[in-house]
């Protein structure tokens, strides 16, 4: 049997950290930044954690 191969969009998007967390960056960062205002923009910098529920799946993606 073959190795399962990670999905190439998931391992853009998710990390693992040395933990086993899975992070994630945050929506709204990409673009019209005007409209956000700074304070906003700066609530969503950095990475935060995977939701439980999507966890499973990112698992699987990710083959782990």
């Amino acid at each position: 049997m073959p190795k399962m191969k990670t999905h190439s969009g998931a391992k853009k998007r998710i990390k693992i950290t040395g933990s086993g967390k899975y992070m994630r960056r945050q929506a709204g960062r990409g673009h019209l930044k005007l409209a956000k205002g700074k304070h906003v923009f700066r609530r969503r910098a950095g990475d935060v954690p995977l939701a439980a529920g999507d966890r499973r799946t990112a698992k699987k993606l990710m083959a782990k």
